[in-house]
């Protein structure tokens, strides 16, 4: 996937060490806007090729690229109201540099007008060398109208202020009302911290904020969960000996809060049927471990052996031996678990609405017709995995998403379905300026 970042390239890796943090930033652009690359996988995969940078190179990096992406809209509309060739025409460089230059001007106060113009020239000029006045020239305009420009985004449509689709502000703002519609689009542009949950089988929270704040870590407690961190100041979250020791997982509270909710006792026999990469199965797992004498077992499932390695990554790191992972399509029934479970967690495929703070581009991914297949996916996953819970046992149904069809509707359509469960609890975690994702939680009761 990486290597296909570069067309052509046939050294790999090695071709992108002699590349400057722009280089590098059009890059992970194009890959992701032009050819549909996952934004947090592929900054990550390439932060941990760059190791060499220093802390603020790599910053600078992750700022620029996800940027961009967050305010792709908003640059856009800026670019086609100074230039003649609509942002669309472009050439694919030639966009991604302008968008790169533009959001240097209008968002990196550090970064001087002219250097963002000037890199913005070099990035093309091998490639398409007759443009570069264009580039230049566009740049400098808009640097010299800087003022103008953002004036022009706040005279504009909500969706163009925040970068986001008119379609899902019209669906939000009809679900939350235009206050709440533009209070989740503010939350995704808002500065986050990285949130962690502590290993209470490993480790108390006083030792690894001790651990973490001896390795240069800046730590701020949760005030909704007192095992939840906040942390920054750090440079590569693997480079920590605490995460290496499997001392603490990078979860978001609201994703804590589905282990929160599930009914876990000692003994609990749980199985999560789309597991990767498996925090909250591993979050149950600690739950039952830190239980005297508890004799419960966790099986995490996903589709694939990429997913599944990647659980089992991190069963490793976190090194609890009462989780397994395995291969099993949730789809597929599976007669030998039919009421094997206390517990069912089903945290299924879905839109990402909630988390488009962490993963920008799938605002511009989704189309109305997605969020109905999404539902219909979900619904067939939940006919199946029903079966495995036992009498008076519990089905955890959670999503990242904020859409009312993969949520309430498909609640209310799974307790129709089956008279045989009843409704718990259940919520909407709207996204907010905390950095908090949205995410939908409903437990049911099997009898």
């Amino acid at each position: 996937m990486i290597l296909k970042m570069i067309p052509g390239m046939r050294e790999g890796w090695s071709a992108l060490l002699h590349m400057n943090e722009r280089e590098i930033g059009l890059e992970i652009l194009s890959a992701v806007l032009e050819r549909g690359e996952y934004s947090h996988l592929l900054l990550q995969a390439v932060l941990d090729k760059y190791a060499y940078l220093d802390k603020r190179q790599r910053a600078f990096i992750s700022r620029l690229t996800v940027g961009v992406i967050e305010r792709k809209i908003s640059l856009d509309y800026i670019l086609n109201h100074y230039s003649r060739t609509p942002v669309k025409k472009m050439k694919p460089m030639i966009r991604n540099s302008l968008r790169m230059g533009l959001y240097q001007i209008l968002y990196m106060d550090a970064v001087p007008d002219s250097a963002a113009c000037n890199e913005s020239v070099k990035l093309i000029a091998r490639r398409y060398r007759p443009l570069r006045g264009f580039v230049n020239g566009l740049l400098r305009n808009i640097a010299r109208h800087r003022q103008e420009a953002l004036s022009l985004l706040k005279d504009a449509s909500p969706g163009v202020r925040y970068s986001m689709p008119d379609w899902l502000m019209k669906e939000w703002s009809k679900r939350f009302g235009r206050e709440g519609c533009e209070s989740i689009c503010k939350s995704f542009l808002a500065p986050r911290k990285t949130c962690i949950r502590v290993n209470l089988a490993r480790i108390s929270v006083e030792d690894l904020i001790e651990k973490l704040e001896g390795e240069g870590v800046s730590v701020l407690r949760s005030e909704d969960l007192d095992y939840a961190l906040y942390i920054s100041g750090y440079d590569s979250i693997k480079k920590l000996l605490s995460y290496r020791e499997g001392l603490f997982y990078v979860q978001d509270i609201s994703s804590m809060l589905v282990a929160e909710r599930a009914p876990v006792r000692g003994g609990s026999r749980v199985l999560d049927v789309c597991a990767a990469p498996g925090g909250k199965s591993l979050h149950i797992a600690e739950k039952l471990a830190c239980m005297d004498r508890s004799e419960g077992r966790v099986l995490a499932r996903d589709l694939t052996e990429d997913k599944v390695a990647r659980i089992r990554e991190n069963i490793a790191r976190s090194q609890m031996d009462n989780i397994s992972a395995q291969v099993f399509d949730a789809r597929v029934d599976d007669a030998a678990s039919h009421e094997a479970y206390d517990i069912v967690l089903a945290d299924l495929p879905c839109s990402g609405l909630g988390v488009i703070g962490r993963k920008p581009e799938i605002r511009y991914r989704l189309q109305p017709k997605d969020l109905s297949a999404l539902a219909g996916l979900q619904t067939q996953i939940l006919s199946v995995v029903k079966n495995y819970v036992k009498a008076q046992g519990s089905l955890v149904y959670s999503t990242c998403t904020i859409s009312g069809q993969e949520n309430e509707e498909n609640t209310e359509r799974f307790l129709a379905e089956n008279p045989d469960f009843h409704l718990i609890s259940q919520e909407q975690i709207l996204p907010d300026a905390s950095g908090r994702d949205g995410f939908f939680i409903s437990v049911f009761s099997r009898g």
